[in-house]
């Protein structure tokens, strides 16, 4: 898939390197994981989907999905991550509606719902400017917003 200079391409032998080899700010490194632990995640349990992201067909982020419902009754997005160098040109915005036209091809997904820690202001903006909203569910130390697709 792709959107202008920007494409996902599911994980695969030839990138899966490149992703362990993102890293985001010293701000956000507090909000997620490296993308080595998704990637094995993704390992043990196989309805989870990695992808890289590609802008110019070079690897500059990672994300992932569930392909089963989860809480809430809708699919989780995992992770989306863009590389520190590549922050702040609307990467991630458009690989996350390639992610969400994905899920709804392949999954017929009605509701799609993220978690975020709140104070991941990045994550807050790049959601909200997504559509998703803010109903109040809170997991843990993680607030989740939701997508409705069926809309």
């Amino acid at each position: 898939m792709m959107t202008e200079n920007v494409k996902i391409i599911e994980l695969n032998s030839e990138n899966w390197y490149d992703c362990c080899n993102l890293g985001v700010s010293d701000e956000q490194k507090n909000y997620m994981e490296p993308n080595a632990v998704s990637i094995a995640q993704s390992k043990f349990e196989s309805s989870l989907k990695p992808y890289a992201i590609y802008s110019d067909d070079k690897v500059v982020g990672f994300l992932m999905y569930n392909s089963v419902p989860e809480e809430l009754g809708g699919y989780w997005i995992y992770r989306i991550m863009v590389d520190r160098a590549f922050q702040g040109r609307g990467i991630g915005k458009a690989a996350s509606k390639l992610m969400m036209a994905e899920m709804t091809k392949s999954l017929h997904a009605q509701k799609i719902v993220v978690g975020y820690h709140p104070e991941n202001t990045g994550a807050h903006q790049l959601y909200a400017s997504l559509g998703f909203v803010d109903n109040g569910d809170r997991f843990g130390k993680e607030m989740a917003v939701v997508k409705n697709l069926a809309e």
